[in-house]
């Protein structure tokens, strides 16, 4: 979950009066949504201690087609006590068959 010192930071930069249903808890959700990034999970894999899977996907899709996780980055980092923030994007992708399995009907020694 966010610190409250993050937290603080970061609430007078979200969106308010939205249309819609009524809005689950933020501060549950930012840190569902920091959660999957960090740990490179399936949106429907987050843990349910951070709402609705469907809920923290659509957050993070809706604000970041709306640039709002550039200011909430920006406010993160100023937040954040130190000299050195480091924001990795590193990702191993693989086809489902990359794993292994029958590779033609050759025997290989």
């Amino acid at each position: 979950m966010l610190s409250d010192g993050q937290w603080s930071a970061l609430e007078p930069l979200l969106p308010r009066n939205q249309p819609g249903a009524r809005r689950v808890d933020d501060r549950r959700v930012i840190s569902g949504i920091v959660h999957v990034l960090k740990h490179g999970g399936r949106w429907q894999d987050c843990p349910r201690r951070y709402g609705p899977p469907t809920t923290v996907y659509n957050r993070y899709h809706r604000w970041s087609q709306r640039g709002i996780w550039q200011g909430l980055l920006a406010a993160m980092i100023e937040a954040t006590p130190g000299g050195v923030q480091l924001i990795d994007s590193t990702t191993a992708k693989a086809q489902r068959s990359a794993a292994g399995g029958k590779r033609g009907t050759t025997l290989r020694p």
